[in-house]
């Protein structure tokens, strides 16, 4: 199934490697927006999902998105185009790296769900690969972009394996980002936690919440506070 229907827009994803999956939707479902941000980048937008979610969940009248992969950029361009929003929503086909090197804005959210397979795992799909592999964006990478284009009040917001989270905490410090929100994601409370959301401020803060959700109590049957966070997105919640 190429299209993917959600409740204000759909999403093609025939030409992305990386299909839609719950990790896409938990991050741009779950990101804060108290800072009310009239700019957003989505780094490494695949099918554009992130940046379609917060469309729908801010008034940020400039959404950038960028992508490096070409299929994968005029399929967010389409996605986009075809989206309620396309005045607020624009992609970029660039690397990360040229994009930091001349920055046109500075951000009030910044937003990523990293290619992050770092362990020795190769498919024979070099694009998928490419979508899924650390060394296509290194998070010492995200992390100095983030300190670079995110404004002073800005946010930045990722999913990543609970695995790096430590690690991830301690590159964001030396850049002087520190954690505003984080949360534990697990498939059912009996399996182990395997993905952490964080979000991340250039203010330091003493008290912050660190919480845990479970999607699933058994197949297909979700839990309230996944339903919560994202019934207004899928169509079925």
């Amino acid at each position: 199934m190429s299209k993917f229907q959600f409740k204000q827009f759909s999403v093609e994803q025939d030409r992305c490697a990386m299909k839609i999956g719950t990790d896409g939707v938990l991050l741009g479902a779950w990101t804060p927006i108290d800072n009310n941000p009239f700019s957003i980048l989505d780094i490494g937008t695949g099918t554009g999902i992130i940046a379609l979610i917060l469309a729908q969940r801010s008034d940020a009248q400039q959404i950038d998105a960028l992508e490096i992969d070409e299929e994968a950029y005029e399929q967010a361009t389409d996605n986009f185009e075809n989206s309620p929003w396309n005045d607020r929503l624009f992609c970029f086909h660039a690397g990360l790296d040229e994009f930091v090197e001349e920055p046109e804005d500075e951000y009030d959210l910044i937003i990523s769900n990293p290619p992050f397979y770092s362990e020795d795992y190769k498919s024979n799909d070099d694009q998928r690969d490419l979508a899924r592999f650390q060394d296509a964006m290194p998070f010492e990478e995200l992390i100095e972009a983030a300190d670079l284009l995110l404004s002073e009040n800005g946010i930045f917001s990722v999913i990543i394996p609970f695995k790096e989270e430590e690690k991830f905490l301690a590159l964001a410090k030396e850049n002087e980002l520190y954690p505003i929100k984080i949360t534990r994601v697990k498939g059912t409370a009996a399996t182990e936690i395997k993905r952490s959301l964080l979000a991340f401020s250039r203010n330091e803060i003493d008290h912050f919440p660190v919480e845990e959700l479970i999607i699933e109590t058994a197949r297909h049957i979700y839990t309230s506070e996944y339903i919560k966070l994202t019934k207004e997105f899928y169509i079925k919640m």
